[in-house]
């Protein structure tokens, strides 16, 4: 067992044993362990920190998706938060953020963006079930990491049809959500993300009939509904409960997506739950 494993578990068992004892035992100092205590404690105090600037920054990137570093350092500046640019960049990287406007580069078998008509333009109303979809990524916090999630929702009750979570903000993870759908002749709206304008996007919605809408880009109320929904699971549970890891994340969020289906009332659904709401119109 290495020292970093022994200083671990005399840390995990200072609360039944004397760390004099545990020293002892485990064979290393006591100066050596307090040594290693004061490292392990400013490691997570610049995580956490770390962790607060990533959420900062990914709720500008979402308002801003153009930002480069650049930009991006100030902004956080003019939140008040005083980060180099070389850190700005790192964070970024870790983020796996970035400009949607990007550089051509000569490379071979580039593959062109395709930008959708904004079919929907703010029409969120439906009158009929699994006509109109709106569907997005958020971020979610769990510990000093992130992970991510996309849903689906259907406009006609504001019903989460389908969600993923993933470890990655990737095309992976939006394919996936979308496969839950099925076919069907209805219009399916995102933001200019860069899942949602690659041509692998593009082909499968044609392949499940579905028609392809975008946001404005950099216009975050062209998808408001979405982002409502996201509001509501963080303020209502996540921030509340704190998910410890990624199964925990899972657990809670699948708790709230069924509640906000099945229980939650909305004032513009006659005070339904949107299963309820959807039951109704159906009876």
């Amino acid at each position: 067992m290495d020292k970093q494993t022994r200083f671990r578990t005399i840390e995990e068992m200072s609360d039944k044993y004397t760390i004099a004892m545990l020293c002892e035992i485990a064979e290393v100092s006591r100066a050596g362990y307090y040594k290693w205590k004061a490292t392990e404690k400013a490691r997570k105090a610049r995580a956490e920190r770390d962790a607060d600037l990533k959420e900062h920054m990914l709720a500008i990137h979402r308002l801003h998706p153009y930002f480069g570093y650049k930009r991006m350092r100030t902004a956080l500046r003019k939140e008040g938060l005083n980060v180099n640019s070389k850190k700005v960049r790192r964070l970024m990287r870790e983020l796996d953020i970035r400009s949607v406007i990007r550089k051509k580069r000569p490379f071979a078998g580039r593959k062109p963006s395709v930008v959708f008509e904004n079919v929907l333009n703010r029409q969120f109303a439906a009158e009929e079930a699994r006509k109109k979809f709106v569907t997005d990524i958020t971020y979610i916090r769990v510990v000093d990491e992130f992970i991510y999630l996309s849903v689906i929702l259907d406009l006609h009750n504001n019903e989460t049809v389908a969600w993923e979570l993933s470890e990655r903000n990737d095309l992976d993870l939006v394919v996936s959500t979308v496969k839950q759908l099925g076919k069907g002749n209805a219009i399916l709206h995102s933001d200019q993300g860069f899942q949602y304008t690659t041509k692998t996007y593009a082909n499968l919605l044609q392949q499940l009939d579905l028609t392809g809408s975008h946001s404005r880009r950099g216009n975050c109320f062209d998808n408001a509904c979405v982002e409502s929904f996201f509001s509501h699971l963080k303020t209502e549970k996540l921030y509340l409960e704190k998910p410890r890891d990624m199964a925990h994340a899972r657990r809670l969020i699948a708790e709230y997506i069924q509640f906000y289906n099945t229980k939650r009332f909305q004032e513009k659904l006659g005070d339904l739950s949107p299963v309820e709401y959807r039951e109704s119109i159906a009876a």
